[in-house]
């Protein structure tokens, strides 16, 4: 039986080639500000060509999450996909550093290891683009039963749903967590990736699959089609599953801190002070790490949502979406743990 974890991720196993740019050059390479968008192999050669000097960190939503949460003190655990490559290689390696159990097998031929083209305005906003490569090989053999039934929340990053096969490994992991009676969490990811999948994120929150939702306002409102926050946090207050019970949605709002939306009523959590935001990339990811270590310390939610504002303004400091200071005494500090 493999040892009990506090919270186990399935997540796109990425690594980040961060630069900084502008605005014109964003219009030049034709990219959304502040999107992700999906790009191929021939796409992402052409892009790191005309980035210029580049920052290369282990990245990946999922795996920043699992980190910091490691890092805060939480058992943790990670399912994802790299190829056995100089990257893939990085991206264990870095993982394992935080303390996080990576024990899926690379891919030994295929696409290579995925990657992450972050360009980062002067405002600290972020713009991605994601060649998904071995990614795409994550499948449900992958998903161990045990490692599953050990791990107290299961963790589910929403850009999963892109690749089929992925997907399958996604609702593995539910049935298997359901089915030990642990709590399974979602990270609806980014606005397009709702966009894209609406119905089906809408399907798995109402038929009871999702237990927790992180998501940022726009992801919200682009859930439920509205420019309107205040109706986005309404139609999650009253959303319920198929037995009628409420899930537990936690709501970031940037400078404005988060809200945390459980039994019908939210409750407001103010953000933590940043010194300068440098590049916003990890942010919700942190918010979900501190969130659930929180959780796995036994925390209520609005201390653990708390918690996860302290980590996500961490990471907003500095490039990488990684946390570089001891967050455990950050929270120390601030009488959060």
């Amino acid at each position: 039986m493999s040892q009990p974890l506090d919270l186990l991720v399935l997540g796109n196993a990425i690594v980040d080639l961060i630069a900084r740019t502008d605005e014109d050059f964003l219009a030049k390479q034709g990219v959304p500000k502040g999107a992700m968008a999906l790009i191929d192999e021939a796409r992402a050669e052409e892009l790191f060509g005309a980035m210029g000097q580049t920052t290369v960190v282990s990245g990946g939503s999922g795996s920043n999450t699992a980190a910091g949460a490691a890092i805060l003190g939480a058992k943790t655990g990670f399912i994802g996909k790299v190829r056995d490559d100089e990257l893939g290689g990085l991206f264990a390696h870095d993982l394992r550093a935080t303390g996080v159990r990576f024990d899926v097998a690379a891919a030994t031929d295929g696409p290579a290891t995925a990657r992450c083209f972050i360009l980062v305005t002067p405002d600290g906003e972020r713009t991605m683009n994601t060649y998904l490569g071995a990614c795409q090989k994550l499948s449900p053999a992958d998903v161990d039963e045990a490692t599953v039934k050990s791990a107290r929340v299961t963790y589910l990053e929403g850009y999963l749903w892109d690749p089929p096969e992925a997907k399958d490994a996604f609702r593995k992991a539910v049935k298997i967590a359901h089915g030990a009676g642990n709590a399974v969490a979602l990270t609806l990811s980014d606005a397009f990736c709702v966009d894209r999948y609406r119905d089906e994120f809408l399907g798995l929150i109402r038929d009871g699959s999702i237990d927790i939702l992180f998501a940022n306002l726009g992801e919200l409102k682009s859930l439920y089609q509205t420019d309107d926050a205040e109706a986005a946090v309404k139609a999650l207050r009253e959303e319920r599953d198929a037995k009628g019970r409420h899930l537990l949605g936690l709501v970031t709002r940037s400078a404005e801190g988060a809200l945390v939306v459980k039994g019908g009523e939210v409750k407001s959590v103010p953000a933590s002070p940043v010194h300068e935001v440098v590049d916003t990339t990890g942010a919700g990811d942190l918010f979900a790490a501190g969130f659930l270590a929180g959780h796995a310390r036994g925390l209520d939610h609005v201390a653990s949502a708390r918690l996860g504002a302290l980590a996500a303004a961490e990471v907003i400091e500095h490039i990488g979406a990684r946390p570089q200071k001891d967050l455990v005494a950050l929270a120390k500090a601030q009488n959060l743990i």
